[in-house]
Protein backbone atom coordinates (compact mmCIF):
# COMPACT_ATOMS: atom_id res chain seq x y z
CA UNK A 1 0.00 0.00 0.00
CA UNK A 2 1.38 3.21 -1.16
CA UNK A 3 1.63 6.01 1.33
CA UNK A 4 -1.24 7.98 0.02
CA UNK A 5 -3.35 5.13 0.46
CA UNK A 6 -2.24 3.92 3.76
CA UNK A 7 -2.93 7.69 5.37
CA UNK A 8 -6.58 7.78 3.94
CA UNK A 9 -6.53 3.99 5.43
CA UNK A 10 -5.67 5.42 8.95
CA UNK A 11 -7.73 9.16 8.09
CA UNK A 12 -10.95 6.53 7.70
CA UNK A 13 -9.81 4.22 11.10
CA UNK A 14 -9.80 7.88 12.67
CA UNK A 15 -12.76 8.99 11.33
CA UNK A 16 -14.79 5.66 12.59
CA UNK A 17 -13.24 5.95 16.40
CA UNK A 18 -14.06 9.77 16.35
CA UNK A 19 -17.72 8.63 15.22
CA UNK A 20 -18.32 6.42 17.80
CA UNK A 21 -16.93 8.30 20.70
CA UNK A 22 -19.47 11.01 19.23
CA UNK A 23 -22.47 8.61 19.66
CA UNK A 24 -21.85 7.52 23.13
CA UNK A 25 -24.62 7.66 24.87
CA UNK A 26 -23.14 9.04 28.23
CA UNK A 27 -22.03 12.00 27.06
CA UNK A 28 -24.47 14.55 26.89
CA UNK A 29 -24.64 17.32 23.81
CA UNK A 30 -24.32 20.13 26.24
CA UNK A 31 -20.62 18.47 27.71
CA UNK A 32 -19.84 18.44 24.16
CA UNK A 33 -20.88 21.83 23.68
CA UNK A 34 -18.00 22.44 26.85
CA UNK A 35 -15.67 20.81 24.61
CA UNK A 36 -15.71 22.59 22.04
CA UNK A 37 -15.23 25.54 23.55
CA UNK A 38 -12.07 25.49 24.96
CA UNK A 39 -9.45 27.72 23.76
CA UNK A 40 -7.93 24.81 21.82
CA UNK A 41 -10.89 24.00 19.54
CA UNK A 42 -11.92 27.75 19.26
CA UNK A 43 -8.22 28.52 17.75
CA UNK A 44 -8.92 25.21 15.07
CA UNK A 45 -12.44 26.43 14.28
CA UNK A 46 -11.21 29.10 13.13
CA UNK A 47 -9.85 26.81 9.65
CA UNK A 48 -12.23 24.25 10.53
CA UNK A 49 -14.28 25.32 7.31
CA UNK A 50 -11.12 25.50 4.99
CA UNK A 51 -9.93 22.27 6.19
CA UNK A 52 -12.92 21.06 5.81
CA UNK A 53 -13.28 21.55 2.12
CA UNK A 54 -9.52 21.03 1.63
CA UNK A 55 -9.86 17.27 2.70
CA UNK A 56 -13.21 16.92 0.78
CA UNK A 57 -11.50 17.79 -2.31
CA UNK A 58 -8.35 15.63 -1.52
CA UNK A 59 -10.84 12.53 -1.03
CA UNK A 60 -12.98 13.37 -3.79
CA UNK A 61 -9.46 13.34 -6.21
CA UNK A 62 -8.50 9.81 -4.59
CA UNK A 63 -11.95 8.48 -4.95
CA UNK A 64 -11.78 9.31 -8.68
CA UNK A 65 -8.43 8.41 -9.15
CA UNK A 66 -9.67 4.74 -7.49
CA UNK A 67 -12.43 4.81 -9.71
CA UNK A 68 -10.34 5.03 -12.80
CA UNK A 69 -8.02 2.47 -11.57
CA UNK A 70 -11.02 0.18 -11.32
CA UNK A 71 -12.09 0.84 -15.03
CA UNK A 72 -8.64 0.30 -15.77
CA UNK A 73 -7.78 -2.79 -14.36
CA UNK A 74 -10.98 -4.23 -15.05
CA UNK A 75 -11.04 -3.87 -18.93
CA UNK A 76 -7.79 -5.29 -18.98
CA UNK A 77 -8.75 -8.20 -16.63
CA UNK A 78 -11.35 -8.98 -19.38
CA UNK A 79 -9.54 -8.72 -22.20
CA UNK A 80 -6.47 -10.80 -20.66
CA UNK A 81 -8.97 -13.00 -19.30
CA UNK A 82 -10.13 -13.57 -22.96
CA UNK A 83 -6.96 -14.47 -24.85
CA UNK A 84 -5.72 -16.87 -22.15
CA UNK A 85 -2.66 -15.42 -21.47
CA UNK A 86 0.32 -17.23 -18.65
CA UNK A 87 -0.83 -17.31 -15.50
CA UNK A 88 1.28 -15.11 -13.82
CA UNK A 89 0.65 -11.86 -15.76
CA UNK A 90 -2.95 -13.12 -15.16
CA UNK A 91 -2.52 -13.14 -11.14
CA UNK A 92 -1.04 -9.81 -11.41
CA UNK A 93 -3.43 -8.13 -13.05
CA UNK A 94 -6.00 -9.36 -10.20
CA UNK A 95 -4.16 -8.31 -7.70
CA UNK A 96 -3.79 -4.56 -9.00
CA UNK A 97 -7.40 -4.94 -9.57
CA UNK A 98 -8.03 -6.10 -6.26
CA UNK A 99 -5.50 -2.81 -4.76
CA UNK A 100 -7.86 -0.84 -6.70
CA UNK A 101 -11.27 -1.67 -5.80
CA UNK A 102 -9.64 -1.55 -1.94
CA UNK A 103 -8.49 1.83 -2.35
CA UNK A 104 -11.92 2.82 -4.15
CA UNK A 105 -13.51 1.02 -0.70
CA UNK A 106 -11.63 3.68 1.59
CA UNK A 107 -11.86 6.75 -0.66
CA UNK A 108 -14.94 6.48 -0.66
CA UNK A 109 -16.08 5.64 2.41
CA UNK A 110 -13.68 7.94 4.02
CA UNK A 111 -15.19 10.47 1.93
CA UNK A 112 -18.71 9.42 3.00
CA UNK A 113 -17.42 9.04 7.09
CA UNK A 114 -15.93 12.74 6.63
CA UNK A 115 -19.66 14.35 5.45
CA UNK A 116 -20.97 12.31 8.54
CA UNK A 117 -18.59 13.53 10.88
CA UNK A 118 -19.35 17.51 9.79
CA UNK A 119 -23.07 16.56 9.93
CA UNK A 120 -22.76 15.07 13.52
CA UNK A 121 -20.98 17.94 15.07
CA UNK A 122 -23.24 20.34 13.76
CA UNK A 123 -26.42 18.10 15.30
CA UNK A 124 -24.83 18.15 18.72
CA UNK A 125 -23.99 21.42 18.82
CA UNK A 126 -27.88 22.49 17.41
CA UNK A 127 -29.17 20.06 20.34
CA UNK A 128 -27.07 21.64 23.20
CA UNK A 129 -28.02 24.85 22.16
CA UNK A 130 -31.36 23.52 22.24
CA UNK A 131 -31.33 22.53 25.49
CA UNK A 132 -29.69 25.37 27.03
CA UNK A 133 -32.42 27.99 25.35
CA UNK A 134 -35.12 24.86 26.86
CA UNK A 135 -33.81 25.20 30.44
CA UNK A 136 -33.48 28.80 29.94
CA UNK A 137 -37.33 29.56 29.27
CA UNK A 138 -38.51 27.02 32.35
CA UNK A 139 -36.33 29.65 34.41
CA UNK A 140 -37.88 32.08 33.23
CA UNK A 141 -41.52 30.32 32.95
CA UNK A 142 -41.00 29.50 36.71
CA UNK A 143 -39.86 33.30 37.17
CA UNK A 144 -43.15 34.37 35.93
CA UNK A 145 -45.24 32.26 37.83
CA UNK A 146 -43.59 32.64 41.04
CA UNK A 147 -44.09 36.65 40.18
CA UNK A 148 -47.52 36.26 39.14
CA UNK A 149 -48.51 34.20 42.55
CA UNK A 150 -46.73 36.69 44.89
CA UNK A 151 -48.75 39.61 42.87
CA UNK A 152 -52.13 37.22 42.61
CA UNK A 153 -51.40 37.03 47.07
CA UNK A 154 -50.69 40.61 47.35
CA UNK A 155 -54.00 41.68 45.76
CA UNK A 156 -55.75 39.19 47.88
CA UNK A 157 -54.71 40.64 50.80
CA UNK A 158 -55.31 44.26 49.85
CA UNK A 159 -58.86 43.38 48.85
CA UNK A 160 -59.18 41.76 52.62
CA UNK A 161 -57.35 45.00 53.93
CA UNK A 162 -59.83 47.43 51.76
CA UNK A 163 -62.97 45.42 53.07
CA UNK A 164 -62.59 46.24 56.73
CA UNK A 165 -62.66 49.42 55.63
CA UNK A 166 -65.86 51.78 56.32
CA UNK A 167 -65.05 54.91 54.65
CA UNK A 168 -66.43 55.56 51.23
CA UNK A 169 -63.10 57.69 49.96
CA UNK A 170 -60.82 54.63 51.37
CA UNK A 171 -62.74 52.10 49.02
CA UNK A 172 -62.55 54.24 46.37
CA UNK A 173 -58.70 54.38 46.76
CA UNK A 174 -58.78 51.03 47.55
CA UNK A 175 -60.65 49.92 44.44
CA UNK A 176 -58.11 52.28 42.06
CA UNK A 177 -55.40 50.17 43.53
CA UNK A 178 -57.69 46.95 42.99
CA UNK A 179 -57.65 48.01 39.75
CA UNK A 180 -54.18 48.58 38.89
CA UNK A 181 -53.45 45.36 40.16
CA UNK A 182 -55.52 43.48 38.44
CA UNK A 183 -53.93 44.89 35.40
CA UNK A 184 -51.09 44.02 36.68
CA UNK A 185 -51.77 40.13 36.66
CA UNK A 186 -53.13 40.08 33.92
CA UNK A 187 -49.72 41.48 32.24
CA UNK A 188 -47.74 39.19 34.23
CA UNK A 189 -50.68 36.49 33.42
CA UNK A 190 -49.76 37.32 29.46
CA UNK A 191 -46.12 37.21 29.58
CA UNK A 192 -46.57 33.54 31.36
CA UNK A 193 -48.55 32.44 27.88
CA UNK A 194 -46.40 34.30 25.83
CA UNK A 195 -43.07 32.01 27.59
CA UNK A 196 -45.29 28.93 27.92
CA UNK A 197 -45.41 29.44 23.90
CA UNK A 198 -42.01 29.66 23.71
CA UNK A 199 -40.99 27.01 25.99
CA UNK A 200 -43.53 24.89 24.10
CA UNK A 201 -41.84 25.81 20.28
CA UNK A 202 -38.31 25.35 22.40
CA UNK A 203 -39.21 21.70 23.07
CA UNK A 204 -40.68 21.03 19.61
CA UNK A 205 -37.33 21.91 18.30
CA UNK A 206 -35.43 19.72 20.49
CA UNK A 207 -37.42 17.48 19.98
CA UNK A 208 -36.59 17.61 16.20
CA UNK A 209 -33.00 17.90 16.53
CA UNK A 210 -33.19 14.55 18.63
CA UNK A 211 -35.14 13.00 15.70
CA UNK A 212 -32.27 13.78 13.50
CA UNK A 213 -29.25 12.70 15.52
CA UNK A 214 -31.44 9.49 16.20
CA UNK A 215 -31.84 8.97 12.28
CA UNK A 216 -28.06 9.74 11.54
CA UNK A 217 -26.85 7.24 14.19
CA UNK A 218 -29.16 4.55 12.58
CA UNK A 219 -27.44 6.06 9.04
CA UNK A 220 -24.03 5.22 10.37
CA UNK A 221 -25.25 1.66 12.31
CA UNK A 222 -25.96 0.96 8.68
CA UNK A 223 -22.82 2.11 7.08
CA UNK A 224 -20.87 0.25 10.04
CA UNK A 225 -22.40 -3.05 8.86
CA UNK A 226 -22.21 -2.43 4.95
CA UNK A 227 -18.51 -2.01 5.94
CA UNK A 228 -17.65 -4.66 7.59
CA UNK A 229 -20.00 -7.00 4.82
CA UNK A 230 -17.20 -5.17 2.49
CA UNK A 231 -14.17 -6.12 4.92
CA UNK A 232 -15.31 -9.70 5.49
CA UNK A 233 -15.57 -10.10 1.26
CA UNK A 234 -12.05 -8.28 0.95
CA UNK A 235 -10.38 -10.77 3.65
CA UNK A 236 -11.88 -13.73 1.66
CA UNK A 237 -10.67 -12.28 -1.66
CA UNK A 238 -7.09 -12.15 -0.18
CA UNK A 239 -7.72 -15.43 1.76
CA UNK A 240 -8.79 -17.37 -1.73
CA UNK A 241 -5.58 -15.93 -2.97
CA UNK A 242 -3.34 -17.00 -0.90
CA UNK A 243 -4.17 -20.25 -1.02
Amino acid sequence: MTFQWTAVAIFLYGEIGVILVLCLPFISPLRWQKIFMIPLWSKVAVFWNKMFLTIIVLLIVLFLDAVREVRKYSAVHVTEKAININTNAFDLIQMKLFRSQRNLYLSGFSLFLWLVLRRTVTLLTQLAKGMTSHAALEAQVNDATEAAKKYMAENERLQEALNDKGSSKKKESGEATDEKLKKEVEHLKAELQKTSNALHKANNEVAAVKKQSEGLKREYDHLVREYERLQDSLNEVEDKKDL
